[in-house]
């Protein structure tokens, strides 16, 4: 049935809407709503009558240009209803960098230059640290008069330009220019392939290395305790700090008098070794703190062997860990793998490899951490109980763990006169109320226990807790040859409304050169080696976020 146009009058404006003799009034309403802004339950339309949700709209026999009158004003929201500031765009009327910056947008792989997976697995790795990504941003090359360098030989200038050409595309970027600077500085990465034609392949734990140690020099960042003072980004938030003591393993110098040496050492990762004995990173790291050396002993009047003991007195905001999987074979004359499993956490306790300073600082605030989460995850368990179960209603008392209002009594009278005093119990909604108030007392309670000098230092892990952020992986038998690939956490977006973030939904990013896939935390339990198949190389981990004073969530 064809539709009827008719005038809509209200408040002094006339409005053209089509009506649909098969539709009801509630549909007539919601049209009325879009023209006018008057919610549907606050309109009054006067048609033979005032226009029901149910009545069909045929049982008027309206006619083409009928005249209908409708009272009715918005309510409080709605007046609170503005047209959007900017215009709405859609995903096909963005350009390629506005396109790249949306939710949900797959990031840019990098094209393969030729046996260059070492680079684009580490680049991919180093580019899950947003304080990085912001730094960068922010970097201006000193002028080559000043410093005898030409811009494009610039590393931390061109790693500046590829971060930023990667992030206005969904395309494989084609790092050229940085791998040019970076075989221009490191002429090990532009060696010969011996058995073909191109470039051999690299290590990717020494490709970060070395550009960790160009953007050391390089790339400085303000102090927000001290004005003054612009540390080196890298020694802020990807430095630790070891304080070491070497002592001689031979009794008669300690006899004859030998001070065992003490000294402090910063360091840009922490090593796994590997051995026969080595299942669990834990084991690596503990393997990684000790070490033997040959060095003269002035008492001895000879070389003696030492052991150099360290302990972590410095904890940065990221934390690099190297699996030493690799070592010099002389029969083959390659550097050969180490293909036994280790397993590693998604969340990595380092506080025992700490010294007794910081051991004293990190343990409070470290249990208090664990605390806060028991009780969260207690509440959410009570919560999906609830729901279980159907007693989600805001007057339905808790069934599972009733509790009584205060020992407050309800009086109500019995058949034969006598009053009878009754339990109350609190609502689901009170109950809930009541355990966030907890929870966010504990919050505020583990903020005030951090302590204020570490507290000023925003670079530093307060807590002794990481979260496993980015992978690199090998898939191969020597360094020499393979497959690097890298795994990175996928980060949640920012709520554009409140400017916060929104839950991670735990999945991953899989870089293997240009070709960008996701995949769910099950795959990085498959990266703990034990054959030739892709096994970490290097993990990336971030401090764990904590509460402010406020109790509240950055």
């Amino acid at each position: 049935m064809a539709s009827i146009p008719v005038i809509v009058k209200h408040q002094g404006t006339k409005y053209e809407v089509e009506v649909d003799p098969e539709s009801t009034g509630e549909i007539f309403k919601f049209q009325l709503f879009s023209l006018t802004g008057v919610e549907p339950e606050r309109q009054k339309v006067l048609l033979k009558g005032v226009l029901k949700d149910e009545t069909p709209m045929s049982k008027f026999a309206l006619k083409p240009g009928q005249t209908i009158m409708m009272l009715g004003t918005p309510s409080s929201e709605g007046k609170d209803l503005v047209r959007p500031s900017e215009k709405v765009k859609f995903v096909e009327d963005m350009t390629e960098a506005e396109a790249a910056q949306q939710e949900g947008a797959i990031p840019a792989g990098l094209a393969n230059l030729g046996n260059t997976c070492y680079l684009n697995s580490t680049l991919q790795t180093l580019r899950a640290i947003p304080e990085l990504q912001d730094a960068l941003s922010k970097y201006e090359p000193p002028s080559q008069s000043s410093t005898g360098t030409l811009p494009q030989l610039d590393l931390t200038r061109q790693l500046r330009d590829t971060y930023k050409q990667m992030s206005e595309t969904q395309e494989a970027h084609v790092p050229h220019a940085f791998l040019t600077s970076l075989r221009n500085l490191y002429p090990q990465f532009a060696e010969r392939s011996r058995t073909g034609a191109g470039y051999a392949q690299q290590d990717a734990e020494e490709a970060w290395s070395q550009i960790l140690s160009q953007v050391r020099q390089k790339l400085r960042v303000k102090d927000s305790t001290d004005a003054t003072s612009d540390p080196s980004f890298i020694e802020k938030y990807m430095s630790g700090e070891f304080t070491s003591e070497l002592v001689c393993d031979e009794p008669a110098a300690l006899e004859g008098g030998e001070q065992p040496i003490a000294s402090k050492d910063a360091f840009l990762k922490l090593n796994c070794h590997i051995d026969a004995t080595t299942n669990h990173l834990r084991d690596g790291i503990v393997n990684g703190l000790k070490e033997q050396l040959e060095k003269r002993s002035e008492v001895l009047g000879r070389d003696a062997t030492y052991t150099k003991t360290s302990k972590i007195s410095r904890l940065p905001k990221y934390l690099t860990v190297h699996f030493v999987r690799f070592f010099w074979k002389r029969e083959t004359q390659k550097k050969a793998k180490i293909m036994r499993k280790v397993t590693f956490p998604h969340e990595l306790d380092v506080v025992e490899f700490c010294d007794d300073n910081l051991k004293k600082l990190l343990i409070p605030v470290r249990d208090k951490v664990r605390e806060v989460r028991k009780e969260e995850e207690d509440v959410e368990r009570a919560r999906k109980r609830r729901k279980r179960n159907g007693d989600n209603g805001d007057d339905v008392p808790e069934a599972s763990n009733p509790k009584k209002k205060d020992d407050k009594k309800e009086a109500s009278a019995s058949a034969d006169g006598d009053v009878e005093m009754g339990e109350t119990y609190k609502t689901d909604a009170e109950i809930d109320a009541e355990r966030a108030a907890q929870v966010l007392a504990m919050k505020k309670e583990l903020n005030a226990l951090i302590d204020p000098d570490l507290a000023k230092d925003d670079g530093a892990n307060q807590s002794g807790l990481y979260e496993l952020r980015g992978v690199v992986t090998h898939q191969g038998a020597s360094a020499d040859s393979g497959h690097y690939t890298a795994y990175v956490k996928k980060t949640a977006p920012v709520d554009t409304k409140t400017g916060k973030r929104k839950e991670e939904d735990g999945k991953w990013w899989w870089f293997n050169d240009d070709k960008v896939s996701e995949v769910t935390a099950d795959k990085i339990e498959t990266l703990a080696g034990g054959g030739e198949s892709h096994s970490a190389l290097i993990l990336l981990y971030k401090a764990i976020p904590l509460p402010t004073a406020e109790g509240t969530m950055e």
